[in-house]
């Protein structure tokens, strides 16, 4: 946190990573932009069709547990400059990024080498860029009070036993039902959770994510009258402040708007959406949090990597490991050459 003081200062960063060394502070930064008066930019693809300002001077935040991961060697060399304020988090080896970093005169913070990207949330790789957009750090991390919370450990074995039960059935889509805009990011963390940690051996589910009320008028019919192998996690976020209609353009006829504001409707599209899944018979589960805050993001954050963990030990799977993307890394390299 000492290191950090100097770079806190800055109302503009940029992030530079790949999946789980990006996705993380991406689900951090949306989830709660409403505490953060901040601005990040995250460069987490191959950027050659952004338009990016290489004059302006970002701090820049550089994440990559191996060092060598190709996207962000590649995004840091095109952007990356010395005279930028520069932090490199990553294994201290000779990488081609923490010797980058060496010659850059840059700070280098030592990324765990025993947790991988995907799982990575909850330290220096999620937590540093939490620290620099103002929040706190500590509020994220509950582990310890949670498995000794009945509600939460139940809800949690009860949850990996059914998703087990429907792995039998052979119902293999994980369906994400999210009604709140700013958790897109974050079930794009949970989509690289589950797909890369259980995708193996010819076993796994595929992680797919709908974003509500909009898919109501594209695949909400197949998810009702279509095949029958998916189960569903809807999710919603409790707004204290919403906008509110403006009565004086609704029209008789939709007087039942009339009062109405936007999380209101949402909740009610909600709830209508589960009372049809309920009458269809349609498995599905069901989260609903109250606070907009650290706490219970963090809380969200554990009971998923969690609940990951443990289905890949009851499927007897490595959860921790990704050999096949390693195949298309070494491919990629050999191509290359």
């Amino acid at each position: 946190k000492k290191k950090l003081n100097k770079y806190k200062k800055s109302l503009n960063y940029r992030i530079i990573g790949m999946g789980g060394s990006s996705l993380g502070a991406q689900a951090i930064y949306d989830f709660l932009k409403n505490k953060i008066k901040k601005n990040f930019l995250f460069i987490d693809n191959l950027q050659a069709s952004k338009k990016i300002n290489k004059k302006k001077i970002f701090p820049n935040l550089v994440i990559s547990k191996s060092g060598n991961t190709i996207e962000t060697v590649v995004n840091t060399n095109i952007l990356v400059k010395k005279k930028d304020k520069n932090i490199f988090i990553t294994e201290k080896k000779d990488s081609y990024l923490y010797l980058l970093a060496e010659k850059l005169k840059a700070e280098i913070i030592h990324h765990n080498n025993f947790i991988g990207g995907r799982y990575s949330v909850l330290s220096e790789v999620g937590m540093l860029p939490a620290e620099l957009m103002g929040l706190n750090s500590s509020k994220f991390k509950n582990l310890n009070l949670l498995i000794k919370n009945k509600i939460f450990f139940n809800a949690l074995i009860k949850n990996v036993g059914a998703i087990l039960h429907f792995q039998k059935k052979r119902k293999f889509n994980s369906v994400i039902i999210n009604y709140d805009e700013q958790s897109e990011n974050l079930f794009k963390w949970y989509q690289q959770l589950v797909a890369e940690s259980l995708g193996k051996k010819k076993k796994g589910f595929l992680p797919i994510v709908s974003n509500m009320p909009r898919d109501n008028h594209s695949v909400m019919q197949l998810y009702l009258d279509g095949f029958e192998n998916n189960f569903f996690t809807f999710f919603y976020v409790n707004e204290k402040k919403s906008t509110k209609l403006n009565n004086n353009f609704i029209s008789s006829s939709l007087d039942y708007l009339q009062n109405k504001s936007l999380g209101k409707i949402t909740l009610a599209q909600k709830k209508a959406t589960e009372n049809i899944f309920t009458k269809k018979n349609i498995p599905f589960r069901s989260f609903e949090v109250n606070q907009r805050d650290e706490k219970s993001l963090g809380a969200l954050f554990c009971f998923f990597m969690l609940e990951t963990i443990l289905i890949g030990k009851a499927l007897n799977l490595n959860p921790y490991d990704q050999p096949a993307v390693e195949l298309i890394k070494n491919e990629t390299k050999n191509l290359l050459i």
